[in-house]
């Protein structure tokens, strides 16, 4: 694969910090989604119900949430470098939780830490990517598509310890994450990274891009796709066991084919990403997205849904990456709007499993899911509202 051009024009140290940051997202996302194929094996040995179910993948987005603060200040008086390694501990102490105990109380903390630890590296990847790249979509596709690889990879990991150590081998799978994560903290110690934004944090502090009408946008869509994402990526695979449509050692295979077909679409959006415009890039992905988690729950067809998966990670792969160029300039002239952008949208993550989990409970599982499709309208809605704001924006510039 050729050498994309934001990554071949950097000196030494500049690649060095991208290397870091792709090894480590790929690690960010091997434990953020290993979280949806544990759940159905966690739910088992402790006994959980869907209602505390989906309350621990909602407390991994109240970490995800409350770290897109801390993120956002914690570098001001640590500087940036110091605050990701401490924020990366948090994901060991969460594994750490779950292999030791099934207390429900002490189990929201562990999946509140790993959402922590995923939101603060994932703001800081973010950030540091979108700095050096100067807003490329395609050098943020390629940064999801490395979390993406993370996350195919998941489910494999589950299924070879489940087969090494059987029902209990997903404690396994926690332990390699708790490596990794330290390998990771050890990466990031190597970094020689600019902390000005500690030396400069009161003059840079501000707030002001909460003015701007696009931004605001950006949020609505954000919001509304990681609604989808949590719940789609947390409970896919209970939901085709708990319906009986597939054995759990399928849908483990389907959750993974998922993660596949989005690391095609972002390696897609690489090669396109600087071409098509990002409002009609997002347009097009949103609307493959209604249309194949429709078409995913209409069925119980298996060779249907393995379509459906496919179409929709492809349809998927693009909407995160591309929101995040879409607010690019904004987030450069401002260093907090990039964890008030994932701590706004992150409540979307928050809300939409917990939901899932007691709709489940109340109605069955396929009424949880269904609610899902409101989500992906209301987040189609957002993106024809981007793409007007636009051309309007455009109108008025040749105008002048």
């Amino acid at each position: 694969m050729k050498t994309p051009s934001f990554y071949s024009n950097l000196d030494k140290k500049n690649k060095y910090i991208l290397n870091c940051c792709f090894f480590v997202f790929a690690v960010n996302g091997l434990y953020a989604m290993i979280l949806g194929s544990l759940l159905p094996l966690i739910s088992n040995e402790y006994q959980l119900n869907n209602t505390i179910s989906g309350a621990l993948l909602s407390a991994h987005q109240v970490g995800n949430l409350i770290s897109g603060f801390i993120a956002g200040v914690l570098p001001v008086y640590l500087g940036r470098k110091k605050s990701v390694i401490f924020l990366c501990f948090f994901v060991i102490i969460g594994f750490a939780i779950m292999i030791l105990t099934g207390n429900p109380l002490l189990l929201i903390l562990g999946f509140l830490f790993t959402g922590l630890s995923r939101g603060s590296i994932s703001n800081f990847n973010n950030s540091v990517v979108n700095e050096i790249s100067n807003s490329s979509p395609s050098a943020l596709n390629f940064l999801h598509s490395i979390f993406a690889v993370g996350a195919l990879i998941s489910p494999f990991l589950v299924i070879a310890c489940t087969g090494i150590a059987g029902d209990r081998g997903w404690k396994l799978s926690a332990l390699v994450i708790v490596v990794l994560a330290a390998i990771s903290i050890l990466l990031f110690s190597r970094m020689e990274i600019d902390d000005s934004a500690k030396k400069t944090g009161k003059v840079k502090i501000s707030y002001s891009f909460l003015k701007y009408k696009p931004f605001w946008i950006s949020v609505g869509i954000f919001f509304f796709y990681l609604c989808a994402e949590a719940a789609i990526n947390g409970w896919i695979v209970k939901y085709f066991v708990d319906s009986g449509i597939m054995t759990t050692e399928y849908a483990q295979m389907l959750a993974s084919l998922l993660w596949v077909v989005i690391l095609a679409g972002r390696l897609t959006c690489v090669f396109i990403g600087d071409r098509i415009p990002k409002s009609k890039l997002l347009l097009i992905t949103c609307i493959g997205t209604s249309a194949f988690y429709i078409l995913l729950l209409s069925t119980t067809n298996i060779s249907i849904i393995t379509i459906a998966i496919a179409g929709l990670g492809y349809s998927m792969a693009g909407i995160y990456p591309t929101t995040v160029a879409v607010a690019g300039n904004t987030i450069k002239s401002y260093p907090m709007a990039m964890g008030v952008l994932l701590m706004l949208g992150g409540i979307g993550a928050i809300v939409m499993p917990i939901v899932t989990g007691v709709l489940s409970d109340a109605f069955g599982i396929f009424a949880g899911m269904s609610a899902v499709v409101i989500a992906i309208i209301c987040m189609i809605v957002f993106v024809i509202l981007n793409t007007v704001t636009e051309k309007n924006t455009v109108k008025k510039v040749q105008k002048q």
